[in-house]
């Protein structure tokens, strides 16, 4: 039985990961995105956001000739069998996204589709939209035109590992049960196939990220009363994920506030699903405070460790949302940075990844070139995104090379190497005052 040809339409991570995935598969697929400057740079597999094998995948599928990017939008959705909805839903500095632009770029491919087509919406929207997409379809589309909604589930750094074997699958669809077109699309790929309700697809989206926004959340307010209270917050996680209830791959280990946008948009979507039901979401509210509050254990940190921020020089590891990737947005240790600039610190960076700030940096940070440069001169040091090669760090080279060998490392990422150093002043989350004093 032949496959079906797709059309994948959004190209910034997440599309870009399934139509090459997609392409290595043996299925035919022309990939487009509304933006021409991202199109031309992945007909020469430079991608919008870096990923690890993801370029090598895209030029796989380039010479093969299974793997097409087209500038023409409505045109590359035509005589396709699946059209592939991955466009990045925009989110504003209070995390609310806006699904108006999404719907719009979706409602303009409508009439290109064709007849028996299904579109298959991956981007994260609100309960309800998928159903209205399909009501408003039946005006602009021919009728035997299908919808289904699958949240998307990739991870930065390790993106098309999660594509190729999730863990399971959700799918929502028109009538609940399955769809034989889609089924055999996804067959390559390991995980089991769960089907439901267009509705219940996106809901569960929603209560995913908020389960785990709700679990980061907890641990580190439980981290901090650790902290004045004489416990140790990982000896209480290795508890926790013991616990046959819990389990060891549960979200608690402490660490930093949950950034990036994408738990907090669901939060606020649940928020909003409340309000206009009239059901309280006083629970949601709650995480996203405590997650505020825990947000400013960082900087209370750094003023508490070095006396103050004025002229003092801080050397940032890492600058991208996650390791392996290159992206800045929403970046909590970009955030940092500019924090301290305005409070007159001198501030140092380095990332593997970053060679140029562009528009995203402050004139008064520095890139430096490598880990070393970085932590020279300093008085104090932030792990702020855990690259493995900060791991080759030893305690000679941050003696050495810092004015005072302070490190602030949050997620416990350096913990057995420069933690266990008596000379490094060595502080992360949910280590108790005791222990740090005495060091």
């Amino acid at each position: 039985m032949m496959k079906p040809t797709v059309a994948v339409v959004g190209l910034w991570h997440l599309g870009t990961t399934v139509a090459a995935c997609l392409a290595a598969a043996g299925v035919r697929v022309v990939a487009s995105d509304p933006e021409p400057a991202t199109v031309e740079a992945l007909r020469h597999a430079r991608l919008p956001v870096e990923e690890p094998g993801l370029a090598a995948l895209v030029r796989e599928g380039l010479d093969a000739g299974m793997l097409e990017f087209d500038t023409d939008v409505v045109g590359a959705v035509r005589g396709a069998d699946v059209v592939w909805v991955a466009f990045d839903t925009p989110v504003d500095e209070r995390d609310e996204p806006n699904t108006n632009w999404v719907r719009e770029e979706i409602e303009r491919l409508l009439p290109a589709l064709r007849p028996g087509a299904l579109m298959l919406v991956t981007s994260q929207v609100p309960v309800g939209f998928t159903r209205a997409l399909a009501r408003r379809a039946v005006d602009v589309a021919p009728r035997s035109v299908r919808f289904a909604y699958s949240p998307e589930n990739l991870q930065l750094g390790r993106a098309i590992e999660s594509f190729r074997r999730p863990a399971r699958t959700v799918i929502g669809t028109e009538t609940g049960g399955p769809d034989e077109l889609l089924a055999r699309l996804l067959a390559p790929f390991q995980g089991e196939l769960r089907w439901m309700s267009l509705e219940s697809a996106e809901m569960s989206k929603h209560a995913l990220n908020a389960f785990l926004a709700t679990s980061v959340a907890f641990i580190n307010e439980v981290a901090r009363l650790c902290e004045v209270h004489g416990a140790d917050a990982q000896d209480v996680e290795r508890a926790l994920k013991s616990e046959p209830r819990i389990g060891p791959r549960a979200y608690l280990a402490p660490g930093a506030a949950f950034a990036g946008g994408t738990l907090a948009r669901d939060l606020r979507s649940l928020q909003r699903l409340g309000a206009a039901g009239s059901v309280a979401t006083p629970l949601l509210s709650a995480v996203l405070a405590s997650n505020d509050e825990h947000g400013e254990w960082l900087r209370k940190k750094i003023v508490e460790v070095s006396g103050g921020l004025t002229g003092i020089t801080v050397a940032v590891l890492g600058l991208a949302y996650k390791p392996n990737t290159n992206t800045l947005r929403r970046s909590s240790a970009l955030e940092l940075c500019r924090w301290l600039a305005e409070r007159s610190a001198r501030v140092r960076a380095y990332d593997p990844a970053i060679a140029e700030l562009g528009a995203e940096g402050h004139s008064r940070l520095t890139l430096a070139a490598s880990a070393g440069e970085v932590l020279a001169g300093a008085e104090v040091a932030v792990v702020a995104t855990p690259w493995p090669e900060f791991r080759r760090l030893s305690g000679d080279d941050v003696v050495n090379a810092m004015k005072t060998p302070r490190v602030i490392d949050q997620t416990r990422f350096l913990a057995d190497t420069l933690g266990k150093d008596p000379r490094i002043a060595y502080v992360a989350v949910g280590t108790p005052a005791a222990a740090r004093s005495q060091r």
